[in-house]
């Protein structure tokens, strides 16, 4: 990967929802709201206190997250749409 976020950003791709409900119905493109579950593809060195002590990062490349319906700056990086956001715009990671 070409970027690396700053500080206490993180880089996350957003995983795709399902094209069809629980019973069967179809579900339109205009339908659709975007998914607020992504995958972390980079992440920053983390933040830093008053004193400069770094506070490490508690998420890594690789885990699954859910985060705020309206969290994030949409980039395009290499092509592809991904988001980037601070670390404290994450909800929870899935395991």
């Amino acid at each position: 990967m070409a970027f690396k976020p700053l500080h206490d950003r993180v880089l996350v791709k957003r995983v795709q929802s399902d094209e069809k409900t629980k019973g069967g119905l179809i579900i339109p493109d205009t339908a659709k709201e975007k998914p607020a579950e992504g995958e972390i593809v980079a992440v920053g060195e983390g933040a830093r206190k008053d004193s400069g002590e770094l506070i490490a990062m508690a998420v890594k490349a690789g885990d699954r997250v859910l985060f705020g319906k309206w969290s994030g700056t949409e980039v395009t990086v290499n092509g592809e749409e991904l988001l980037i956001m601070k670390e404290s715009d994450i909800l929870g990671i899935i395991s």
